[in-house]
């Protein structure tokens, strides 16, 4: 388990880190209180991947096409 705080994880990171956690806990060689601490660091880590594909959902619906369907500019999204 990475000590890097799961809000400083690019996508790619938090889902390796995620990939590792959910195998740890379904081999169950781990004792309970890791158990525990790996499914709290996987849930947060299942949350960084949900956020971060939403913001990339969010960016490409931003972008405006003109009318040849090529890509023209930006269109501002709330939350942004």
């Amino acid at each position: 388990m990475s000590d890097t705080p799961v809000e400083e994880l690019s996508f790619e990171a938090a889902m390796a880190e995620l990939e590792k956690v959910v195998g740890q806990l379904e081999r169950g060689d781990v004792a309970l209180e890791e158990s525990i601490a790996l499914y709290q660091r996987g849930a947060a880590l299942k949350q960084r991947c949900e956020d971060k594909l939403k913001e990339a959902e969010e960016k490409v619906a931003a972008i405006t096409l003109d009318g040849e369907g090529k890509p023209a500019g930006l269109k501002p999204v709330e939350g942004l």
